[in-house]
Protein backbone atom coordinates (compact mmCIF):
# COMPACT_ATOMS: atom_id res chain seq x y z
CA UNK A 1 0.00 0.00 0.00
CA UNK A 2 1.00 3.45 -0.64
CA UNK A 3 2.58 5.30 2.49
CA UNK A 4 -0.44 7.94 1.62
CA UNK A 5 -2.77 5.84 3.73
CA UNK A 6 -6.27 6.00 2.70
CA UNK A 7 -8.52 8.10 5.02
CA UNK A 8 -11.20 6.69 6.56
CA UNK A 9 -14.49 7.55 5.58
CA UNK A 10 -17.05 8.84 8.26
CA UNK A 11 -18.58 6.70 10.64
CA UNK A 12 -22.11 7.39 10.45
CA UNK A 13 -24.97 4.54 9.64
CA UNK A 14 -25.94 5.08 6.29
CA UNK A 15 -27.83 2.05 5.27
CA UNK A 16 -30.54 3.83 3.51
CA UNK A 17 -31.49 7.42 2.58
CA UNK A 18 -35.29 8.26 2.25
CA UNK A 19 -36.40 10.99 -0.10
CA UNK A 20 -39.17 13.31 0.18
CA UNK A 21 -40.46 15.90 -1.55
CA UNK A 22 -40.60 19.43 0.11
CA UNK A 23 -43.78 20.37 -1.27
CA UNK A 24 -45.54 17.54 0.42
CA UNK A 25 -44.92 18.82 4.14
CA UNK A 26 -47.61 16.04 5.61
CA UNK A 27 -44.74 13.54 4.91
CA UNK A 28 -41.73 14.80 7.21
CA UNK A 29 -43.18 13.67 10.13
CA UNK A 30 -43.76 10.03 8.73
CA UNK A 31 -40.17 10.18 7.62
CA UNK A 32 -38.48 11.33 10.52
CA UNK A 33 -40.65 8.20 12.54
CA UNK A 34 -38.63 6.01 9.82
CA UNK A 35 -36.01 3.57 10.43
CA UNK A 36 -34.03 5.03 7.92
CA UNK A 37 -30.44 6.27 8.96
CA UNK A 38 -30.44 9.51 6.71
CA UNK A 39 -33.26 11.85 5.54
CA UNK A 40 -33.25 13.70 2.31
CA UNK A 41 -35.53 16.42 1.74
CA UNK A 42 -35.80 17.22 -2.28
CA UNK A 43 -36.02 20.92 -3.68
CA UNK A 44 -34.96 19.23 -7.15
CA UNK A 45 -36.82 16.82 -9.31
CA UNK A 46 -40.11 16.01 -7.41
CA UNK A 47 -40.50 19.50 -6.91
CA UNK A 48 -42.64 21.20 -9.71
CA UNK A 49 -40.97 24.37 -11.02
CA UNK A 50 -43.71 26.70 -9.59
CA UNK A 51 -43.30 25.06 -6.56
CA UNK A 52 -39.98 25.78 -5.34
CA UNK A 53 -40.10 28.24 -3.13
CA UNK A 54 -43.04 26.76 -0.95
CA UNK A 55 -40.97 23.32 -0.84
CA UNK A 56 -37.91 25.19 0.34
CA UNK A 57 -40.65 27.41 3.30
CA UNK A 58 -41.81 24.25 4.19
CA UNK A 59 -38.46 22.71 4.63
CA UNK A 60 -37.12 25.34 6.88
CA UNK A 61 -39.72 24.97 8.59
CA UNK A 62 -39.57 21.49 8.78
CA UNK A 63 -35.80 21.80 9.86
CA UNK A 64 -36.10 23.17 13.49
CA UNK A 65 -39.97 22.30 13.80
CA UNK A 66 -39.85 18.03 13.32
CA UNK A 67 -38.07 16.17 15.91
CA UNK A 68 -35.46 14.46 13.16
CA UNK A 69 -33.98 12.45 16.14
CA UNK A 70 -30.34 11.44 15.29
CA UNK A 71 -30.51 10.58 11.56
CA UNK A 72 -28.34 12.30 9.30
CA UNK A 73 -31.10 15.12 7.98
CA UNK A 74 -29.90 16.78 4.49
CA UNK A 75 -31.41 18.77 1.48
CA UNK A 76 -31.26 18.00 -2.05
CA UNK A 77 -30.73 21.79 -3.46
CA UNK A 78 -31.52 21.81 -7.25
CA UNK A 79 -28.93 21.50 -10.22
CA UNK A 80 -25.96 24.05 -10.67
CA UNK A 81 -27.77 24.84 -14.17
CA UNK A 82 -30.95 26.16 -12.99
CA UNK A 83 -31.82 29.62 -11.60
CA UNK A 84 -32.73 28.07 -8.13
CA UNK A 85 -29.78 26.51 -6.61
CA UNK A 86 -28.35 29.57 -4.95
CA UNK A 87 -31.38 30.73 -3.16
CA UNK A 88 -31.76 27.27 -1.75
CA UNK A 89 -28.60 27.56 -0.14
CA UNK A 90 -28.64 31.05 1.00
CA UNK A 91 -32.26 30.73 2.51
CA UNK A 92 -31.44 27.33 3.70
CA UNK A 93 -27.97 28.56 5.40
CA UNK A 94 -29.95 31.91 6.83
CA UNK A 95 -33.08 31.12 8.23
CA UNK A 96 -32.86 27.10 9.20
CA UNK A 97 -31.75 26.06 11.93
CA UNK A 98 -28.37 24.54 13.28
CA UNK A 99 -30.33 21.07 13.20
CA UNK A 100 -29.65 21.02 9.28
CA UNK A 101 -26.50 18.23 8.49
CA UNK A 102 -26.23 18.54 5.10
CA UNK A 103 -26.41 19.48 1.31
CA UNK A 104 -26.76 17.48 -1.28
CA UNK A 105 -25.67 18.49 -4.41
CA UNK A 106 -26.86 16.91 -7.52
CA UNK A 107 -25.74 16.38 -10.93
CA UNK A 108 -22.03 17.49 -10.51
CA UNK A 109 -20.03 17.20 -13.39
CA UNK A 110 -16.61 18.57 -12.03
CA UNK A 111 -14.74 19.31 -9.18
CA UNK A 112 -15.78 23.32 -10.02
CA UNK A 113 -19.33 22.35 -9.02
CA UNK A 114 -18.49 21.87 -5.09
CA UNK A 115 -15.68 25.05 -5.35
CA UNK A 116 -19.15 27.40 -6.12
CA UNK A 117 -21.20 25.82 -3.42
CA UNK A 118 -18.27 25.47 -0.80
CA UNK A 119 -17.65 29.04 -1.23
CA UNK A 120 -20.94 30.31 -1.16
CA UNK A 121 -21.11 28.11 2.49
CA UNK A 122 -18.55 28.89 3.49
CA UNK A 123 -19.09 32.64 3.11
CA UNK A 124 -22.66 32.33 4.77
CA UNK A 125 -21.87 30.31 7.67
CA UNK A 126 -19.20 32.99 8.22
CA UNK A 127 -21.73 35.72 8.13
CA UNK A 128 -24.58 34.09 10.50
CA UNK A 129 -22.13 32.72 12.79
CA UNK A 130 -23.65 29.01 12.69
CA UNK A 131 -21.90 27.26 14.89
CA UNK A 132 -22.25 23.45 12.72
CA UNK A 133 -20.29 22.82 9.31
CA UNK A 134 -22.59 21.55 6.81
CA UNK A 135 -21.59 18.76 4.97
CA UNK A 136 -22.09 17.61 1.46
CA UNK A 137 -23.01 14.70 -0.47
CA UNK A 138 -22.83 14.58 -4.19
CA UNK A 139 -24.57 12.77 -6.86
CA UNK A 140 -22.89 11.75 -10.26
CA UNK A 141 -25.15 11.11 -12.77
CA UNK A 142 -23.62 12.79 -15.81
CA UNK A 143 -20.70 11.61 -18.24
CA UNK A 144 -18.62 14.42 -17.01
CA UNK A 145 -19.49 13.39 -13.40
CA UNK A 146 -18.10 9.92 -13.83
CA UNK A 147 -15.13 11.14 -16.27
CA UNK A 148 -13.97 13.63 -13.34
CA UNK A 149 -15.28 11.29 -10.29
CA UNK A 150 -11.83 11.21 -8.81
CA UNK A 151 -11.12 14.60 -8.71
CA UNK A 152 -14.75 15.50 -7.40
CA UNK A 153 -13.96 12.97 -4.75
CA UNK A 154 -11.35 15.07 -3.55
CA UNK A 155 -12.83 18.53 -4.34
CA UNK A 156 -14.07 19.72 -0.79
CA UNK A 157 -13.20 18.61 2.93
CA UNK A 158 -17.31 19.16 3.45
CA UNK A 159 -17.48 16.24 1.09
CA UNK A 160 -18.70 13.14 3.24
CA UNK A 161 -21.02 10.93 0.49
CA UNK A 162 -21.53 10.27 -3.17
CA UNK A 163 -24.28 8.20 -4.72
CA UNK A 164 -24.94 6.96 -8.07
CA UNK A 165 -28.08 8.69 -9.60
CA UNK A 166 -29.18 6.12 -12.52
CA UNK A 167 -31.94 7.46 -14.38
CA UNK A 168 -29.57 10.97 -15.21
CA UNK A 169 -26.94 9.27 -15.84
CA UNK A 170 -28.32 6.58 -18.02
CA UNK A 171 -29.48 9.64 -20.13
CA UNK A 172 -26.40 11.52 -19.85
CA UNK A 173 -24.46 8.37 -21.41
CA UNK A 174 -26.99 7.68 -23.84
CA UNK A 175 -27.71 4.63 -22.97
CA UNK A 176 -30.55 2.75 -24.29
CA UNK A 177 -33.32 2.58 -21.03
CA UNK A 178 -35.66 3.85 -19.12
CA UNK A 179 -35.10 1.58 -16.12
CA UNK A 180 -33.87 3.28 -13.01
CA UNK A 181 -31.35 0.83 -11.69
CA UNK A 182 -30.89 -2.67 -11.47
CA UNK A 183 -30.51 -5.26 -15.07
CA UNK A 184 -31.76 -4.05 -17.56
CA UNK A 185 -33.71 -6.26 -20.46
CA UNK A 186 -31.08 -6.18 -23.64
CA UNK A 187 -27.98 -5.92 -21.62
CA UNK A 188 -27.54 -9.64 -21.64
CA UNK A 189 -25.49 -12.25 -23.03
CA UNK A 190 -25.91 -15.90 -24.35
CA UNK A 191 -24.31 -18.82 -23.32
CA UNK A 192 -25.83 -21.87 -24.82
CA UNK A 193 -28.82 -20.32 -26.05
CA UNK A 194 -29.62 -19.02 -22.61
CA UNK A 195 -29.70 -15.58 -21.20
CA UNK A 196 -27.37 -14.12 -18.45
CA UNK A 197 -28.24 -10.46 -17.03
CA UNK A 198 -25.17 -8.66 -15.78
CA UNK A 199 -25.30 -5.28 -14.59
CA UNK A 200 -24.49 -2.51 -16.68
CA UNK A 201 -24.06 0.35 -13.63
CA UNK A 202 -21.37 -1.95 -12.34
CA UNK A 203 -18.36 0.24 -13.70
CA UNK A 204 -20.08 3.29 -12.78
CA UNK A 205 -20.14 1.97 -8.96
CA UNK A 206 -16.89 0.50 -8.80
CA UNK A 207 -15.54 3.84 -10.15
CA UNK A 208 -17.20 5.78 -7.25
CA UNK A 209 -16.56 3.11 -4.76
CA UNK A 210 -12.75 3.42 -6.09
CA UNK A 211 -12.82 7.56 -6.07
CA UNK A 212 -15.00 7.29 -2.44
CA UNK A 213 -12.63 5.04 -0.83
CA UNK A 214 -9.34 6.95 -1.83
CA UNK A 215 -10.39 10.06 -0.42
CA UNK A 216 -12.50 9.18 2.77
CA UNK A 217 -16.02 10.04 0.88
CA UNK A 218 -19.17 7.50 1.88
CA UNK A 219 -20.23 5.44 -1.13
CA UNK A 220 -24.19 5.06 -1.98
CA UNK A 221 -25.89 3.48 -4.36
CA UNK A 222 -28.50 5.43 -6.05
CA UNK A 223 -32.47 4.81 -6.46
CA UNK A 224 -34.16 1.82 -7.69
CA UNK A 225 -37.21 2.87 -9.47
CA UNK A 226 -39.59 -0.13 -9.61
CA UNK A 227 -40.59 -0.21 -5.87
CA UNK A 228 -42.80 -2.97 -6.48
CA UNK A 229 -39.93 -5.27 -6.83
CA UNK A 230 -38.67 -6.25 -3.76
CA UNK A 231 -36.62 -9.10 -5.51
CA UNK A 232 -34.81 -6.73 -7.48
CA UNK A 233 -34.05 -4.25 -4.95
CA UNK A 234 -32.66 -7.09 -2.98
CA UNK A 235 -30.14 -8.21 -5.71
CA UNK A 236 -29.33 -4.39 -6.77
CA UNK A 237 -28.46 -3.68 -3.53
CA UNK A 238 -27.04 -6.75 -2.63
CA UNK A 239 -24.60 -6.57 -5.41
CA UNK A 240 -23.70 -2.94 -4.43
CA UNK A 241 -22.79 -3.99 -1.15
CA UNK A 242 -20.42 -6.53 -1.97
CA UNK A 243 -18.75 -4.12 -4.36
CA UNK A 244 -18.44 -1.85 -0.97
CA UNK A 245 -21.16 0.74 -1.01
CA UNK A 246 -22.57 1.21 2.41
CA UNK A 247 -26.53 2.02 1.78
CA UNK A 248 -29.01 2.94 -0.97
CA UNK A 249 -31.77 5.51 -1.44
CA UNK A 250 -35.20 4.39 -0.57
CA UNK A 251 -37.84 6.30 -2.43
CA UNK A 252 -40.92 4.55 -1.12
CA UNK A 253 -41.27 3.35 2.45
CA UNK A 254 -41.47 0.14 1.34
CA UNK A 255 -37.59 -0.03 0.44
CA UNK A 256 -36.59 1.17 3.91
CA UNK A 257 -36.69 -2.36 5.59
CA UNK A 258 -35.30 -3.43 1.96
CA UNK A 259 -31.75 -1.85 2.60
CA UNK A 260 -31.62 -2.16 6.21
CA UNK A 261 -31.68 -5.57 5.90
CA UNK A 262 -29.27 -6.07 3.08
CA UNK A 263 -26.32 -3.15 4.81
CA UNK A 264 -26.62 -4.23 8.20
CA UNK A 265 -24.42 -7.24 8.14
CA UNK A 266 -25.77 -10.56 9.20
CA UNK A 267 -25.23 -12.37 13.07
CA UNK A 268 -23.93 -15.14 10.93
CA UNK A 269 -21.21 -12.53 8.66
CA UNK A 270 -20.27 -10.76 12.21
CA UNK A 271 -19.60 -14.08 14.03
CA UNK A 272 -17.85 -15.53 11.34
CA UNK A 273 -15.60 -12.21 11.19
CA UNK A 274 -14.97 -12.36 14.63
CA UNK A 275 -13.72 -15.64 14.58
CA UNK A 276 -11.40 -14.57 11.67
CA UNK A 277 -10.08 -12.00 14.03
CA UNK A 278 -9.45 -14.96 16.77
CA UNK A 279 -7.27 -16.76 14.46
CA UNK A 280 -5.56 -14.64 13.21
CA UNK A 281 -4.82 -13.58 17.09
CA UNK A 282 -3.96 -16.89 17.64
CA UNK A 283 -1.73 -17.35 14.90
CA UNK A 284 0.14 -14.33 15.61
CA UNK A 285 0.51 -15.51 18.90
CA UNK A 286 2.25 -18.75 17.33
CA UNK A 287 4.47 -16.69 15.73
CA UNK A 288 2.42 -17.02 12.30
CA UNK A 289 1.61 -14.51 9.33
CA UNK A 290 -1.48 -16.92 8.27
CA UNK A 291 -4.07 -19.76 9.45
CA UNK A 292 -6.26 -21.75 8.12
CA UNK A 293 -10.29 -21.36 9.16
CA UNK A 294 -12.97 -23.26 8.03
CA UNK A 295 -10.56 -25.26 5.23
CA UNK A 296 -9.70 -21.79 3.55
CA UNK A 297 -6.27 -19.51 4.01
CA UNK A 298 -6.52 -16.39 6.23
CA UNK A 299 -3.89 -13.76 6.75
CA UNK A 300 -3.18 -10.37 7.40
CA UNK A 301 -5.06 -9.29 4.61
CA UNK A 302 -8.21 -11.28 6.08
CA UNK A 303 -8.50 -9.15 9.16
CA UNK A 304 -8.34 -6.11 7.66
CA UNK A 305 -11.77 -7.41 5.90
CA UNK A 306 -13.33 -9.23 8.93
CA UNK A 307 -12.56 -5.51 10.54
CA UNK A 308 -14.80 -3.80 7.82
CA UNK A 309 -17.84 -6.01 8.98
CA UNK A 310 -16.94 -5.65 12.58
CA UNK A 311 -16.55 -1.82 12.74
CA UNK A 312 -19.99 -1.73 10.73
CA UNK A 313 -21.96 -3.75 12.94
CA UNK A 314 -20.73 -1.84 16.15
CA UNK A 315 -21.29 1.37 14.15
CA UNK A 316 -24.54 0.45 13.82
CA UNK A 317 -25.64 -0.94 17.33
CA UNK A 318 -24.16 2.14 18.60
Amino acid sequence: MSFRLQPAAPARPNRCQLFGPGSRPALFEKMAASAADVINLDLEDSVAPDDKSSARANIIRAIGDVDWGTKTLSVRINGLDTPWWYRDVVDLLEQAGERLDQIMIPKVGCAGDLYAVDALVTAIEAAKGRAKRIDFEVIIESAAGIAHVEEIASASPRLVAMSLGAADFAASMGMQTTGIGGTQEDYYMLHEGQKHWSDPWHWAQTAIVAACRTHGVLPVDGPFGDFSDDDGFRAQARRSATLGMVGKWAIHPKQIALANEVFTPSDDAVREAREILAAMEQAKANGEGATVYKGRLVDIASIKQAEVIVRQSEMIAG
